[in-house]
């Protein structure tokens, strides 16, 4: 299975959906599905990178909070990212993500903007394994 994601029909705001074989994979596909739902991906450089760690009683838990960080970076410290150097460990029914991310301050004349994320939402949010890895589908109220 290659690593991919797709937009799919909403009325309001912005749905997507990523599948990859592994974890980190799948992670790395819902945060660039993220980034260019708010700008063009292509035209971040890897100038900053900063640390994102997370942990949670499931898989769903910490991909959303790490969603959830990326949207606040980009709101409180104009940071969007391209790349994303990710781990994810599983130990007693507890995982444990740690993330680089790599990326630069939002500069609206460079980064073609798209639309502004409000939010990561629990509607829709969903995280399952499928057969060759994970599926991940998220709606972000914009």
């Amino acid at each position: 299975m290659k690593p991919s994601y797709k937009y799919l029909e909403h009325t309001a705001d912005v749905l997507f959906q990523a599948e990859a074989p592994t974890l980190e994979e799948l992670f790395q596909q819902c945060a660039f599905a993220l980034e260019n739902s708010q700008v063009d991906l292509s035209k971040i450089e890897p100038k900053e990178i900063i640390t994102i760690t997370g942990e949670g009683k499931s898989v769903e838990n910490i991909l959303f909070d790490f969603l959830d960080d990326l949207v606040f970076y980009k709101d409180a410290q104009q940071l969007i990212f391209s790349k994303f150097d990710l781990k994810i460990e599983e130990n007693s029914g507890v995982f444990k993500l740690t993330c680089q991310a790599h990326g630069e301050k939002l500069d609206n004349a460079k980064h073609d903007p798209k639309v502004d994320v409000k939010a990561i939402t629990m509607h829709m949010f969903e995280v399952k394994k499928i057969i060759g890895g994970w599926q991940a589908q998220v709606l972000i109220d914009i």
